[in-house]
């Protein structure tokens, strides 16, 4: 009776578990996609390069959602058992708090193995592709299509203006401003161009036209005429210079070969260790929080929306608790271990808050039998 009716609850919190994994990384999916509209417009991203660049982002919002999910489905459907009375029932049964708990820990520690499948192989390989492809982007010129009819930011402080493009690739009427160094900005404008790409990166081959530059100390204009002018973008926007990587990126085993003392910000490389192992542990903190919030105490239906509150508040909390302590683990390493003391607390905490009745229950039973012995 009581495994049919763990399956049953198991079953009830997996179904709901997906279906709320699935909304909220849709959600998500859409709101950061916003962020690469600029790329379609821009910069010509095709349809399947942006499918590919927001996909690459998913294990990173799955590490996230999983287990914020992992609690809204347990607050969610343990309130509807309180309500329900289903949970008097239940304990009618002879199931203690920990025995109906059961199916939302197991379902947790399930959530606490696939985190450790994305936190330590999936996000890393997929967010260094991602970054790969955002940089290759934005700085290969190739992937550029200078729009007609448009001012073209193609980089930070440059932007290309193109009249017309003939039939054979030939851009007709150019304007292009480079005002990325500061007090050194100058115009560029000729009749025709093209643009080809070299061992170097990507140029723009300009025409019969002219340089204009202006100088603020003498409010003098300068303009230089020209027959064949070649203009380097990609020097001009740094392209050349190499990516960084972010700790994020790097795999395990080369965030243990980083020696973080030698190198400045080094401690967040040593704190993304700790993340990496502590992030999904978090599925197991939001469960045991739901589950002790509300399952502590009597059941009674006028008090469950307080309950709800106070683990919606707990949570809020837990996870600032976490993030903050990783922040100023990546500061100072002297807070590292406040990561895990957050971490575990909940668990901890809520394993003793749900195994009351089973003390209580133990202690009247040894209570009972003295009294028939005295």
């Amino acid at each position: 009776m009581i495994n049919r009716i763990s399956s049953y609850v198991f079953l009830q919190i997996a179904v709901g578990l997906i279906m709320v994994t699935v909304a909220v990384t849709c959600i998500v999916w859409l709101s950061q996609s916003l962020r690469f509209i600029e790329m379609i417009v821009n910069r010509g991203l095709s349809v399947t390069s942006f499918v590919a660049l927001t996909g690459l982002m998913m294990p990173n919002f799955l590490n996230i959602i999983l287990p914020i999910a992992v609690f809204i489905v347990t607050v969610f459907f343990y309130h509807k058992l309180i309500m329900d009375r289903e949970m008097v029932i239940m304990r009618a049964a002879g199931m203690s708090s920990l025995a109906l708990a059961k199916p939302a820990i197991t379902m947790a520690l399930f959530i606490v193995a696939i985190g450790y499948v994305l936190s330590i192989f999936l996000v890393p390989a997929s967010y260094n592709k991602f970054r790969e492809m955002q940089w290759d982007i934005r700085y290969n010129f190739s992937n550029i299509l200078l729009r007609e009819g448009a001012f073209n930011e193609v980089a930070k402080g440059i932007t290309v203006y193109v009249r017309d493009r003939s039939p054979d690739g030939q851009l007709l009427g150019i304007l292009a401003h480079d005002g990325r160094v500061k007090g050194e900005e100058y115009t560029l404008m000729a009749e025709s161009g093209a643009m080809v790409k070299t061992e170097d990166g990507a140029r723009v081959i300009m025409l019969n036209g002219s340089r204009q530059s202006f100088d603020k100390n003498t409010n003098q204009l300068s303009m230089l005429h020209f027959d064949r002018y070649l203009f380097d973008m990609d020097r001009a926007s740094n392209a050349d210079a190499a990516r960084f990587r972010e700790p994020r990126e790097l795999t395990m085993s080369e965030l243990f070969d980083v020696d973080a003392k030698s190198i400045r910000g080094g401690g967040k490389f040593t704190a993304e260790i700790h993340r990496r192992i502590i992030i999904p542990w978090a599925a197991m903190g939001f469960s045991f929080i739901a589950l002790a919030s509300l399952m502590s105490g009597n059941f009674t239906r006028r008090g469950g929306s307080k309950r709800v509150l106070l683990a919606v508040a707990m949570a809020g909390i837990y996870q600032s608790a976490i993030l903050t302590s990783i922040s100023f683990a990546g500061k100072q390493s002297s807070f590292t271990p406040f990561i895990y003391i957050v971490t575990f607390a909940p668990m901890i905490i809520g394993m003793i808050v749900l195994s009351a009745d089973i003390i209580k229950s133990k202690n009247n039973r040894h209570i009972a039998a003295n009294s028939a012995q005295g």
